[in-house]
């Protein structure tokens, strides 16, 4: 009976560790989709297409007030 219960909590050791490694590699793998999602809302923000639209609004707002 002991030598089951040593397996047991030896097995649940295991599996947590196991299981903490599989979080951090998820964590890795959200950063770096996040920093590819951010660059490219950087690249089309910064197009030439975007900023003229952007400028156009604003200067419509300013001239609102």
């Amino acid at each position: 009976m002991l030598s089951h219960t040593r397996r047991a909590r030896s097995s649940a050791r295991l599996r947590s560790r196991i299981d903490a490694g599989m979080t951090t590699a998820e964590y890795a793998v959200g950063t770096v989709a996040a920093c590819g999602f951010a660059a490219v809302l950087y690249k089309i923000v910064r197009s030439e297409a975007v900023m003229s639209l952007l400028t156009g609004i604003i200067t419509k707002a300013l001239h609102v007030i």
